[in-house]
């Protein structure tokens, strides 16, 4: 009796482990990135204005937000009203939780009448890299 007992509790510590050690493996990877790039087509005759909000909204979100890495914006040389934005998150719900910002949605509201068109782009993210 005593042995079924102690190999009962043998097997639950050994379960409990290597639960245990999942766990900590999960918490040591780190989440995948999420990148997503916008193309976007602004009004030529909102442009300064796009700019101008778009600029406050980059600040904004790199300042306030710990999940998102990094927002680059650059404009067609040919078009500079063809605009296209390099967004990094630390994960989706770094993401989302940008979506639902005070400042994100400034930045929507107050310039989706200047945006003619706008296309996401979904990626995979094959290597990221960038100096510190």
């Amino acid at each position: 009796m005593r042995l079924k007992v102690w190999s009962k509790l043998g097997m639950g510590a050994i379960l409990a482990g290597a639960l245990g050690a999942c766990a900590l493996q999960a918490l040591e990877e780190p989440a995948t990135p999420l990148v997503r790039i916008a193309e976007l087509e602004i009004d030529p005759a909102q442009l300064q204005t796009y700019k101008t909000a778009l600029k406050e909204e980059i600040e904004a979100s790199i300042r306030l937000e710990r999940g998102v890495l990094t927002l680059y914006a650059v404009s067609l040389r040919e078009n500079p009203a063809q605009i296209r934005i390099f967004e990094t998150y630390a994960d989706r719900d770094a993401y989302e939780s940008h979506l639902k910002t005070a400042h994100f949605l400034k930045y929507k509201a107050g310039t989706q009448h200047m945006i003619k068109s706008l296309k996401l782009l979904e990626t995979a993210p094959i290597y990221l890299g960038a100096k510190r």
